[in-house]
């Protein structure tokens, strides 16, 4: 699932950028609705540049922790202290 929501915010970044592309190089900047269709693409864009890396940092972070949510464990490892028998 998690995948697939990062391809999701890959593919609308990349469509944002072709308006912003289009209105500073193309002929976007003549049409009132593509200018209006670009101002809302390049916030898009900045709202998506800061969830992807808020999505990505935070599977990273489960990854590194091995799916395991305690933040007292080290590197996903429970740390078993078994005592001796004599």
């Amino acid at each position: 699932m998690g995948l697939g929501i990062i391809i999701l915010l890959r593919v609308l970044f990349a469509a944002s950028m072709v308006f912003i592309i289009g209105y500073v190089f193309g002929g976007f900047s003549k049409k009132p609705a593509l200018r209006t269709i670009t101002k809302v693409a390049s916030i898009l864009v900045i709202v998506l540049f800061i969830a992807a890396n808020v999505l990505l940092t935070r599977m990273a972070i489960r990854q590194w922790n091995n799916g395991n949510n305690d933040p007292w464990c080290k590197h996903g490892r429970e740390v078993k202290t078994e005592i001796p028998r004599p």
